[in-house]
């Protein structure tokens, strides 16, 4: 009778021991390789925000503080800083859950919280201001801008100064993180990073139609600025950049130049600015961003990113 040569696991020494096979990762229509399958990450996030958001408009005293914030239509300080402070906080409320959900961390989705306010943030405060003003440079070139004068005067050009690059700082954080953050990281996952990106370039845009004055072109533009803001994520790695941009970029339409952002006007601008001429020009009711000349921009903006941000270095 042969018998079995086979060494007992138990007798050998603890060097020679073979270790366990691995569990098998699950695969099913909920969990895939790495976890949730994106699909559903990104329903649970959304479903997240549309809770927290109903919650928030079911409480009625606070809406009618909202509405009491600014005339319809137009933009003030407190009324974008109160607003979009909700909205980044809800998506990032929203992150926070899925965090837990993901086993991940918010440097996964584009926001390392060691690098806030670091170098990529203060490179990208010069850059958004100076495209911004390299458009209605060249709009005024052709005879279709010009400034006014102040429109403030004393302690009231700091005070809605600072109230405007905070309110804006939001918008860029919500705005971005929404769709360049969690979004894509998500998506991207699920069909590589160019793919998400421009869909949800895309998305952006789209909602950019709600805004009162908002046209096509200046919902193609935002669409547009979403993809280079997306560039400037595959640039650095992280939303820095994207947010100081986003802001410096609204906050000179909006308090230095004191032009229509997005089609909506506002109140506490530094000076008083007048467009005149064709509306492909000029914008029309969008402002600057329905010029046809912000596409030449957007693709300097791109260039910039590329040669005066160094590329992130892959992790080993």
């Amino acid at each position: 009778m042969a018998s079995d040569l086979s060494p007992n696991p138990a007798d050998m020494p603890p060097s020679e021991t073979l270790p366990p096979a691995p569990a098998a990762a699950p695969n099913t229509i909920f969990y895939g390789p790495k976890g949730l399958r994106p699909v559903w990450r990104i329903l649970i996030f959304l479903a997240i925000c549309t809770a927290l958001f109903v919650g928030i408009g079911a409480i009625k005293p606070l809406q009618t503080f909202l509405r009491s914030l600014a005339p319809k239509n137009t933009l003030t300080p407190l009324s974008t800083l109160v607003s979009e402070g909700i909205s980044a906080a809800v998506v990032l409320i929203a992150a926070a859950i899925m965090t837990r959900i993901d086993k991940r961390t918010f440097a996964d989705y584009g926001l390392p919280w060691n690098q806030a306010f670091g170098k990529r943030f203060w490179q990208g405060i010069p850059l958004g201001f100076a495209m911004l003003s390299v458009l209605l440079a060249a709009i005024w070139a052709l005879h279709g801008f010009s400034l006014a004068g102040l429109a403030l005067g004393g302690g009231a050009v700091v005070k809605y100064g600072l109230l405007w690059a905070i309110a804006f700082l939001l918008v860029g954080v919500f705005e971005d993180f929404s769709f360049r953050g969690y979004l894509q990281s998500a998506l991207g996952e699920g069909i590589g990073f160019w793919p998400a990106a421009l869909i949800l370039a895309l998305i952006f845009g789209a909602l950019h139609l709600q805004n009162s004055g908002e046209a096509i072109f200046g919902a193609a533009m935002a669409a547009s600025f979403g993809l280079v803001s997306a560039f400037s994520l595959w640039r650095t790695g992280n939303l820095w950049l994207s947010f100081a941009m986003h802001a410096s970029w609204d906050w000179g339409e909006t308090y230095f130049y004191g032009v229509p952002d997005s089609g909506l006007s506002a109140t506490g601008h530094l000076f008083n600015a007048s467009f005149h001429g064709a509306k492909w020009l000029t914008g029309g009711t969008v402002g600057p961003e329905g010029s046809w000349l912000v596409f030449p921009v957007l693709g300097l903006w791109a260039l910039a990113i590329q040669f005066l941000i160094p590329a992130k270095r892959p992790t080993t």
